[in-house]
């Protein structure tokens, strides 16, 4: 199975499941499903960052500051976050990342339920090949200083912008 075959849970805008449909259907036709948005530091508190592979079906070889991606049908975010985290860093054994908040994405023809999360990863990390193109770990200073030089997946920058009115707010 190929990641545009993997079936989704097709929500509302009050995040209700109201049918399925494979993951390249649904971004083709921009329907509303739910990813995750998983925010990972090492041990020195530094940002796992990452360039995506070209080969991705959503914004191909961007830069991200988060891991993540789609819920699959049936699936928890919690889970979700679980099983993304670990596959994209390539490590197991990875603490259950803490849920943070919830929000509805919409841009560029896309929109999905967005759940992010933090985790800390103290694993060497191995980053799945068919997902990242790229990595390093960042300071927050140094993610600062590349928001205005690099390409970003734009759900990503949203995200950030709201983690960081999260922190603010906290």
């Amino acid at each position: 199975m190929t990641p545009s075959d993997e079936i989704l849970d097709i929500v509302d805008e009050h995040d209700v499941v109201v049918g399925q449909a494979p993951r390249g259907e649904a971004t083709a036709q921009g329907l509303r499903h739910r990813c995750v948005f998983i925010e990972a530091r090492d041990a020195d508190g530094k940002i796992f960052v990452h360039r995506r592979t070209a080969t991705k079906l959503v914004f191909p070889a961007h830069y991200d500051m988060f891991v993540g991606g789609v819920v699959g049908a049936g699936e928890s975010y919690d889970d979700a976050a679980l099983r993304e985290a670990e596959e994209e860093l390539g490590v197991t054994g990875l603490p259950r990342p803490e849920p943070l908040f919830k929000f509805l994405y919409e841009g560029g023809g896309h929109t999905w339920w967005s759940y992010v999360y933090r985790v800390r990863c103290e694993l060497p990390v191995k980053p799945q090949v068919e997902e990242v193109a790229w990595h390093t770990f960042l300071t927050d200073e140094e993610l600062e200083q590349r928001l205005g030089d690099w390409q970003w997946v734009p759900d990503g920058l949203e995200s950030h912008r709201r983690l960081q009115a999260f922190r603010e707010s906290s």
